[in-house]
């Protein structure tokens, strides 16, 4: 495995499968580490372990679809949020990861949050029955933080229930004296704006766009670490990683997706090794207002 340097240790048993294997592995879910990814998750450990407090501060995180956001809540989740049995044989559940309803709706919030919790409900319960539940297993399970992902979804629905399932966020955030985190698109912050409570109770994170730069280059670095091809590609060079900037137009999720797609070429034809031509033999998963077209 001493040819393999420009893979990362724990991946490079990998080389010693099938092509076929090698190929699945690129479609398993493994992290990648870059700057902003261990900055919001600093700053989620951080609010994990504030004291209580009568107002506790909340974060929403915004960027643009396909961008990582939900990656790294999850990867927060792995490491911080797995549940446990504490010392008086209690559950514990520090943090709730779920995701927000399709649209404005108190009950359907609380539903949402009691699917975590693989328990017990009825869904033609009133509101406040729900709300009582979802409360009442915050406490018992010790829960510290609860993580709303898609939260721009709040903005469908009318003004009354988009100001219905803020309020009711804001009480679960005083009634328990936890942090609540959402996670959407940039739209997301459009729904703080139905009530300045809401604005002021609320910092925002963005993750912007990957522009052309050193933090770019060194992420396509972390991306060769884990793509299990006999050759180093060295993404990280100037002209590579300029033609891969051009067509994943900066978002983490379309660079990934392409990388997949190339590295999987490289595989199949032999030459085991991401160039400048298969780069641009990819050039049609350049996304236009959002789609991606196969080539003919």
């Amino acid at each position: 495995m001493s040819n393999y340097a420009h893979i990362h240790p724990e991946f490079q048993h990998v080389m010693a499968l099938s092509d076929k294997e090698r190929t699945a592995f690129l479609d398993l879910p493994r992290w990648i580490g870059y700057a902003q990814a261990q900055q919001i998750l600093e700053t989620l450990q951080g609010l994990l372990h504030k004291p209580q407090r009568p107002r506790m501060p909340n974060l929403l995180i915004v960027g643009e679809s396909n961008n990582g956001k939900t990656t790294i809540v999850r990867r927060f989740a792995e490491l911080c949020g797995k549940g446990y049995v504490n010392e008086e044989s209690e559950p514990v559940k520090p943090v709730i990861l779920a995701e927000a309803p399709p649209s404005a709706d108190e009950k359907g919030l609380y539903i949402s949050i009691l699917e975590q919790f693989f328990t017990p409900y009825r869904a033609t319960d009133p509101c406040a029955k729900l709300r009582y539940q979802v409360i009442h297993l915050f406490r018992a399970c010790h829960v510290r933080m609860l993580v709303i992902d898609e939260f721009h979804s709040l903005l469908t629905g009318s003004p009354i229930k988009q100001r219905e399932v803020m309020n009711a966020i804001k009480l679960l955030c005083n009634e328990l004296a936890i942090p609540i985190v959402g996670v959407g698109t940039r739209e997301a912050v459009r729904v703080l704006h139905t009530d300045p409570q809401h604005a002021s109770r609320f910092d925002v994170f963005s993750l912007p766009k990957w522009v052309l730069d050193k933090e770019f280059q060194a992420l396509l670095a972390s991306f060769e670490r884990v793509l299990p091809l006999r050759k180093p590609s060295r993404l990280h060079q100037p002209e590579l990683a300029l033609s891969l900037h051009s067509i994943c137009d900066g978002n983490l999720g379309n660079l990934h997706r392409l990388l997949i797609a190339c590295a999987n070429d490289a595989i199949q034809n032999g030459t085991e090794c991401i160039d400048r031509t298969t780069v641009e033999a990819k050039a049609w998963m350049r996304p236009t207002s959002g789609i991606r077209e196969f080539a003919a």
